[in-house]
């Protein structure tokens, strides 16, 4: 499931995250990276220790946690710490990889799921910078609107192309979801979003009701909380 979801952060709080985020002291990228991906990360972040980013983490899980279509999408059993990384002059691009299978939130391991970026930058502050996803029916480019995110499996070789004009700043994590596959997610996804589109309309029903049950007696089947 590849998943554009707009306005996760409402304007306050994005002004908010902008303020902190002016002014901030950026560290080399490559400190956080395996192996592999030190070699073709080229970018700059946040000291994860940093007031500023504590502040940040803070501010972003609020958003994601009370965000409906992001609990539907994600089912999250664990969400690893958000991180924060700034793309400019010549730390401005992260070449194509893949995000490590395990992370570690302290001592817990986290399975990577799901990867998820979520814009700070307007598309209008900056040029180039596209995330670039690619799947099996092709490259997915994605440049999206200040306090919007996009969810995507964590086994996607995926890139961001040179950032040639202003900065992009952006926070990065991952889930590690509830239920495991990708195509069991896309169809309880599918699922809730067309039952929360029948209550609009017709309102409660036998039938949704029904459809209901079903919904969860299939996370009951495919779900390890």
């Amino acid at each position: 499931m590849l998943l554009q979801i707009p306005d996760v952060l409402d304007a306050d709080a994005l002004a908010h995250a902008r303020d902190l985020l002016d002014g901030a002291a950026w560290t080399d990228g490559r400190r956080s990276a395996g192996p592999q991906a030190a070699r073709v990360k080229h970018n700059q972040q946040l000291d994860a220790d940093s007031e500023t980013a504590r502040a940040l983490r803070t501010l972003v899980l609020q958003a994601v946690e009370r965000h409906a279509v992001f609990f539907s999408a994600a089912l999250p059993k664990r969400v690893l710490p958000p991180q924060f990384n700034r793309y400019a002059g010549t730390a401005n691009h992260y070449g194509d990889h893949v995000d490590q299978a395990i992370r570690y939130a302290g001592e817990q391991r986290v399975r990577t799921d799901l990867s998820c970026t979520l814009f700070f930058s307007d598309p209008s502050e900056y040029d180039g910078g596209e995330l670039v996803i690619e799947q099996g029916f092709g490259s997915q480019r994605v440049k999206l609107a200040a306090g919007s995110l996009v969810l995507y499996p964590g086994t996607s070789v995926h890139r961001v192309e040179p950032v040639t004009r202003g900065e992009r700043l952006a926070s990065f994590f991952w889930i590690e979801s509830m239920v495991r596959r990708d195509d069991q997610r896309q169809l309880l996804f599918d699922m809730d979003m067309a039952l929360m589109r029948l209550r609009a309309e017709h309102g409660e029903s036998a039938e949704t009701v029904r459809l209901t049950g079903t919904y969860h007696n299939l996370l009951r089947m495919w779900a390890d909380s």
